[in-house]
């Protein structure tokens, strides 16, 4: 039996496997709108085999783009868009998410290929960050700005907003990003969160805006579909965000309507020594599943069909998150199930390509 190729149920919807597109910023849109080749890279996907897909980190706001270039649901001429891809991922059998997110600190930057993500000057379009406390990211980063209180209800009710727009989109999935040293992380994190009032200084308060945010969102978001938060399980660095603190939020969570812990790590600080190697992440995602007894998806480094039943048959996670290896290779769960032995329904287009067993 084949873990890879099992079908899972997240809320009200069954994934036909337990492959999913990480979000990979693409860097690729006009005022957050998606054009052609969002289409093309989802839809390359989809025809792949995954069993869903979540679009990059979308923007709920202009000011929380990580770049001029991010993708982004603030307004609804952003919707109509992003339809023609869900519908299009949808009639493949793959079940179309996206990720919604705040850069807070971190965001004002140029994409990688137009300077290399570094800041963006206020005179090349750039804006001033916003995030839990005036600290900046690093020593090249500008200062942001403290949020107040009318501040984070706005961050609140934007992504309550962006939320709705999701749906009015066709994603089935939603996931929250809380990882990645990004604004809501930002406020997870003693490093970055030196506020003294109810959203700073204990872990309960660290945690509040994150809170409000999931129950903003459950809210708008029909009740049916999954509710996944991507999270760093630690920050790498002693006296950050660590692993007992991810595994008290997700038992919050999980009380709260989220389906899913997507368990990454890191990028709070810049420097911080990360053991990199093949499912280096994945220890995360398996205690946190089985502490916090809540579903959780496993990524970072998880690039063959073995690897990724192997974590699966362990019971390590329900569904592996891959990204880098789907920008090598679109099909790879078309390839892995002729790998494993397992008969993967291939596009009838494609059928006669099929290698022979």
């Amino acid at each position: 039996m084949s873990h890879l190729f099992s079908p899972f149920k997240t809320g009200g919807l069954t994934l036909k496997n337990r492959l999913v597109m990480s979000p990979m910023c693409q860097y690729s849109a006009v005022d957050g709108v998606a054009n052609d080749w969002h289409l093309v890279h989802c839809g390359s996907r989809a025809v792949g085999g995954v069993g869903a897909l979540l679009m990059e980190a979308t923007a709920v706001s202009p000011e929380g783009r990580i770049s001029p270039d991010d993708l982004g649901l603030w307004n609804d001429a952003q919707i109509e868009p992003l339809r023609r891809i869900t519908d299009f991922v949808a009639a493949q059998d793959c079940v179309p998410g996206v990720q919604l997110a705040h850069a807070g600190r971190k965001a004002s930057t140029t994409s990688e290929w137009r300077g290399g993500g570094g800041t963006l000057s206020h005179c090349a379009g750039g804006w001033t960050p916003v995030a839990p406390s005036a600290i900046p990211f690093d020593e090249d980063s500008p200062m942001p700005d403290a949020l107040d209180r009318d501040g984070i209800k706005k961050v609140v009710a934007d992504f309550r907003a962006a939320a709705r727009r999701a749906d009015l989109a066709g994603f089935k999935i939603l996931e929250i990003h809380a990882a990645h040293g990004y604004l809501l992380h930002q406020f997870l994190s003693p490093l970055s969160n030196h506020r003294t009032d109810g959203y700073g200084g204990s872990l309960e308060h660290r945690m509040r805006l994150l809170v409000e945010v999931v129950e903003a969102v459950r809210e708008v978001w029909p009740e049916e579909n999954p509710l996944w938060v991507r999270i760093s399980a630690t920050d790498w660095v002693p006296g950050g965000w660590d692993e007992a603190q991810s595994i008290a939020l997700s038992k919050v969570l999980k009380k709260h309507g989220v389906d899913l812990m997507d368990v990454s790590s890191g990028a709070m600080v810049p420097h911080a020594k990360m053991p990199i190697a093949p499912g280096y992440q994945v220890p995360f995602a398996e205690k946190i599943r089985a502490e916090a007894q809540i579903a959780t998806g496993a990524v970072g480094l998880i690039t063959n069909a073995a690897q990724a039943e192997e974590i699966l048959k362990k019971g390590q996670a329900d569904l592996i998150f891959m990204g880098r290896e789907l920008l090598r290779d679109p099909y790879f769960a078309l390839h892995a199930g002729t790998q494993t032995h397992v008969h993967v329904p291939w596009p009838v287009q494609y059928e006669r390509a099929r290698p022979k067993a």
